[in-house]
Formats: C-alpha cells, structure tokens, sequence
C-alpha cells in the first residue's frame, strides 16, 4: 500500500497486564475509532493487525490484538504505528482536512507572500493544535494553529498562509518576516 495514501489512527506505547493487551495512544476524534476502519497495519505496511478496544487505563485505550496473547508479544510492539488507507475514512467537508496533509506544504509569510519555509509538524499537548512552520534557514517557529496564525490553507496548491508571532525585542522573528 501507498504510505502517502494512508492516516495513522495511533500507536502502540505501552502494555496492559500478562494476556497480551495493550495501551493505544488514539488520534482519531473519538478515541475508540482507533478500531473502526477494520484492520490497520504497521508504518512500513508489512505487518496487519485486528484491533478491539477493551477499556481505559488512564489516558489511554486498552486494546487486544488477535494473535497477541502475552505480555512479551505485546511488549514487542511498542512504537508501532497505526496505519488505515484514507479511502476507508470518512469524507471530508469542505475546509476539513487531516493533519497529515499539512506536513510538507510550504508556509507562506501573509504580508509578503513569500515562501519562508514547510509544515514539519502539528502537535497537541492538550491546550490545542500548535504548527511548527521550519523556516528555509534552518529555525523553526511553533504558532497556534488558529485561524489568526493560519488564516489559509491550500491543501491542492500546496501552502499555507501563517502570521508569525512578533516580539517587540526579537530581532530573528522580524529577519524572517520579509
């Protein structure tokens, strides 16, 4: 399978107990539909896997793998990513999109218009989506990924439009300004 065609639902970060469960880190919107789209497979595509959600344990899914039925199975998959092919998810309204589509576009600077730099990642740690936008030069800037610091997204064209975030005393954020 394609891996430019395919959205990781998840990973594997821990295990739960001696029967082979385990802790599934979700980035579906509602946790659970980590196991939804059917079987998922690992990053390189050469390993599948069928999932069940059976519980919590903290902040995390506890999941059984059919044919993982003991601790040390488990605990060789921690790290594991996983992957379903877009074509079993839902589709997309209009102005929704997945965050793995905003990796690599170019970052354009809004009053210029200039390319300063690609999309190298979208985190949440809890408070929001952030944006790391690694400029041309080497540095990089996290802004929040609101409409204000992101007012265009150009999935088809391949950019978006970013409002850097100014310091009055920040001398390298206004060298990348224009």
């Amino acid at each position: 399978m394609k891996t430019d065609n395919r959205i990781c639902l998840g990973a594997i970060v821990g295990v739960h107990g001696i029967k082979g469960e385990v802790k599934v880190k979700s980035f579906t919107e509602h946790e659970k539909d980590v196991a939804k789209y059917g079987e998922v497979e690992n990053e390189a595509g050469d390993r599948k896997f069928s999932l069940k959600v059976v519980g919590h344990s903290k902040e995390l899914l506890r999941v059984k793998i059919k044919g993982c039925d003991d601790r040390n199975t488990a605990e060789t998959l921690i790290g594991t990513g996983l992957y379903v092919s877009k074509d079993v998810l839902p589709q997309l309204e209009e102005e929704e999109f997945y965050h793995a589509d905003l990796i690599g576009l170019d970052a354009k600077e809004i009053s210029s218009q200039k390319v300063i730099g690609k999309v190298d990642a979208i985190y949440n740690f809890g408070a929001g989506d952030l944006i790391d936008i690694k400029f041309s030069d080497g540095g990089s800037e996290v802004l929040p990924f609101t409409k204000e610091y992101v007012p265009e997204i150009n999935i088809k064209d391949g950019f978006i439009i970013v409002k850097l975030i100014q310091f009055a005393e920040d001398p390298e954020a206004q060298a990348h300004e224009g």
